[in-house]
């Protein structure tokens, strides 16, 4: 398997961000750690080697950023105010610099793939949503998607715009709404140990979803599936493999 480890000056979070790449050739994935993940977790918990096959088949490549968590979401001596803020240089980040290096290492200028699990999976669907023209598909794992689980009731336009469950709602953009309807929407959850809080957010996104019109599949997983990385290992590539089988990789 091709493996690069590579790095890039952020402008937008004026630091060095770090980023792997596992795969030769096909669509482009990028996947966002679990809280405060690092960019090599993805492989260290087995991710990689679960989706080994599609890599080796040239079907795709994953790409595995940073976190910067710990500096935004997760960062309880800030304001949420600053927490949001970080976040959002955060998405510049990947969306400004980090996609256009993509493009150019890989010389794929078509949409790419987001994932991520627990953490991760809020981050894959919320910059799937915020960004329908970059990705068209995202695989959300064991997520929490009301980013009023990390300080209440507090709101300002950054949250508000960071909140699927909330913005969702009131999403009356058609063309954000053709983008979703065209797109593949993944959204997936044990109901296994520690699964609580994925559950009952994942159960909103199935409610606007469907009040939205917008075809996505929310699949709930069995109570002896935890959310643990021994379940996403055989969660991702079940995936993959459904939209290989659809022509959509």
């Amino acid at each position: 398997m091709h493996v690069e480890y590579s790095s890039q000056w952020s402008g937008h979070l004026n630091r060095e961000m770090r980023f792997n790449r596992y795969g030769h050739a096909g669509k482009p994935i990028i996947v966002f750690p679990s809280s405060g993940g690092s960019h090599n977790e993805y492989a260290d918990f087995g991710m990689i080697e679960a989706c080994q096959w599609f890599i080796d088949q040239g079907l795709v490549q994953f790409y595995t950023p940073d976190s910067m968590d710990n500096e935004s979401w997760l960062c309880e001596w800030k304001s949420p105010y600053d927490r949001a803020n970080m976040h959002e240089r955060y998405d510049r980040y990947i969306i400004e610099e980090l996609v256009p290096h993509i493009k150019h290492q890989t010389n794929h200028q078509g949409p790419m793939i987001t994932t991520g699990c627990s953490m991760g999976g809020y981050h894959s669907l919320n910059f799937y949503l915020r960004h329908p023209d970059v990705f068209d598909s995202v695989i959300a794992l064991s997520g929490l998607y009301d980013v009023r689980y990390f300080f209440g009731n507090y709101h300002d336009r950054n949250v508000y715009e960071n909140s699927p469950i909330d913005y969702l709602w009131n999403l009356n953009d058609g063309w954000f709404l053709d983008k979703y309807r065209s797109g593949n929407i993944i959204v997936a959850t044990g109901q296994g140990n520690w699964e609580e809080v994925s559950i009952r957010d994942t159960r909103k996104i199935e409610e606007v979803m469907r009040f939205k019109n917008i075809p996505a599949w929310i699949d709930f997983w069995g109570e002896n599936v935890h959310h643990d990385w021994e379940w996403w290992r055989v969660q991702m590539p079940y995936f993959l493999g459904k939209l290989n089988e659809q022509g959509k990789l």
